[in-house]
């Protein structure tokens, strides 16, 4: 099991790479754990590019853990207050290991941008070399798949 989770977090930065968001890709690694086709972890994760609708908000590969967490941990009715209890601790200790190996979850923080980030611009960046040479989203996508990889190893 061990091994196949560690291909799935190649395969989280391999659709990074494919052009694909960091909370698509993340989702998308795992999405067959939960009965789930890849088209449907893209369509799940499409609004969390960008740390949210690129408002740079929460790291969109951190909201992929937090979707995945939910698959993995979530409740099963409305009135489950033990399992969304589980499912909140889950995401908070995922979302915390992330925050100390990458320094923060908030996607304009991890960018380096400074001051607010302008509303209003809706179009993803264009996925070029020089993109992939100055973001350090394809790493943030990678740790947060191999966090989430980690976690369902200590499960299973």
């Amino acid at each position: 099991m061990n091994k196949e989770l560690d291909s799935r977090v190649q395969r989280a930065v391999e659709y990074f790479m494919q052009g694909y968001g960091c909370g698509q890709s993340v989702t998308a690694a795992f999405c067959d754990l939960y009965g789930l086709t890849p088209e449907q972890a893209f369509r799940i994760g499409a609004g969390f590019g960008g740390g949210v609708g690129k408002m740079r908000m929460m790291c969109g590969a951190v909201s992929g853990m937090v979707i995945l967490a939910g698959l993995e941990d979530g409740q099963t009715g409305a009135a489950d207050r033990s399992g969304k209890t589980e499912c909140y601790k889950v995401v908070q200790n995922l979302v915390e290991a992330f925050r100390k190996e990458n320094g923060s979850i908030i996607c304009a923080e991890l960018l380096g941008l400074k001051g607010p980030v302008p509303m209003g611009d809706f179009t993803p960046s264009e996925r070029n070399a020089e993109y992939y040479k100055v973001r350090p989203c394809a790493a943030k996508v990678e740790s947060a798949a191999r966090i989430f990889a980690e976690y369902l190893k200590t499960k299973r």
